[in-house]
């Protein structure tokens, strides 16, 4: 089989940490979801604010036992809050996550973001640099 027709493990990877990140969405919008039972809505909850946070159990610093926790952990505890969601539900909040996580970005608002905290600091360097002003 040639490497043109199968997808390497590269692309797999890729593909497997986009399902993550939608998944980590998907318990996110199921935490706020009235009809999400409360143990559901927990485990999700804990879930979510680990794989988002950036404190880990174990540093990324530490070599492959830093990312073994997020390599294991994350998906292990988002297939038990999905086991917890009903089916139907699940894959309606799956839907609403893709959608989020697809949205384009929109390079011109970063930019403008930008501009404007660039714009702020000068004034501020301006306003308290101290030195003879004309």
């Amino acid at each position: 089989m040639s490497a043109d027709h199968s997808p390497g493990i590269r692309d797999r990877m890729r593909g497997w940490a986009r399902q993550i990140k939608a998944d980590v969405v998907a318990l996110y919008l199921a935490v706020r979801h009235p009809l999400v039972p409360w143990h559901a809505k927990l485990v999700a909850a804990l879930v979510a604010a680990y794989a988002l946070s950036p404190v880990d159990l174990i540093p990324d610093f530490i070599p492959v036992l830093g990312y073994l926790d997020d390599i294991v952990l994350v998906p292990l505890g988002i297939l038990l809050a999905v086991r917890l969601i009903p089916r139907p539900l699940m894959a309606e909040l799956r839907a609403s996550a893709q959608a989020i996580v697809e949205r384009p970005v929109s390079r011109g608002g970063a930019l403008f973001i930008v501009a404007i905290w660039l714009a702020a600091a000068g004034l501020l360097l301006w306003t308290f640099w101290p030195g003879p002003r004309g």
